[in-house]
């Protein structure tokens, strides 16, 4: 069975509003409800509720993977820059660094 998708008036919503919801709950529709003509909110069954969370899920962990890839880039490019001009740092000190500055974020400190 396919997905429908059906527009509904606030004021019909709030008059079918048990009818409505076994629509959208058990007909595998999705209810587009219309405010002034233009659509403000979707009705929609838990089975596609939890699948729009999986992929919120999976977009998140790609993006969250996206930019740990960048900001290793940027340190090869960074440690490949500080090679050629033959700088030097403390790295452990520096790790340290960022790290008492990421506990104070989490904590609310700064």
């Amino acid at each position: 069975m396919t997905t429908q998708d059906q527009s509904v008036t606030l004021s019909e919503f709030k008059r079918r509003l048990g009818e409505i919801v076994k629509r959208a709950a058990y007909g595998r529709e999705r209810i587009i409800l219309l405010s002034h003509g233009k659509p403000s909110a979707a009705l929609i069954s838990m089975e596609d509720f939890h699948r729009l969370q999986t992929y919120d899920r999976i977009f998140a962990d790609e993006t969250r993977k996206q930019k740990q890839f960048e900001a290793l880039a940027r340190a090869r490019k960074l440690r490949e820059e500080m090679a050629r001009s033959g700088k030097t740092i403390d790295s452990t000190a520096m790790l340290t660094e960022l790290r008492e500055e990421r506990t104070d974020e989490l904590m609310d400190l700064r």
